[in-house]
């Protein structure tokens, strides 16, 4: 089952070292990033089977640089598939 995990950081760099430790601790693949306020706001979504996310997300989140928001969303509903594969369709330009 697909399943997104999120996390909000402050800072590119506090993101980007949340990312990296997501995909080392889970078999999660990196989907997206928003960055907001001129990069002192990001969201990273990663996705996998829901196990994996949680995994990835909880351990990201217990160990991250600055504090964060995060979410795992096991089964997304199809407007919510949608509105991320709009964000990742960004990356790819």
């Amino acid at each position: 089952m697909k399943s997104y995990g999120f996390i909000e950081i402050p800072s590119v760099t506090a993101a980007i070292e949340a990312l990296d430790t997501m995909c080392k601790t889970a078999d999660v693949e990196f989907v997206t990033w928003e960055r907001k306020l001129g990069g002192r706001l990001v969201t990273i979504i990663v996705q996998g089977d829901v196990s994996a996310v949680t995994q990835a997300v909880e351990t990201a989140a217990s160990k991250a640089m600055k504090p964060c928001v995060h979410a795992v969303i096991p089964n997304p509903h199809e407007e919510t598939v949608k509105m991320v594969n709009i964000s990742a369709s960004r990356l790819s330009k």
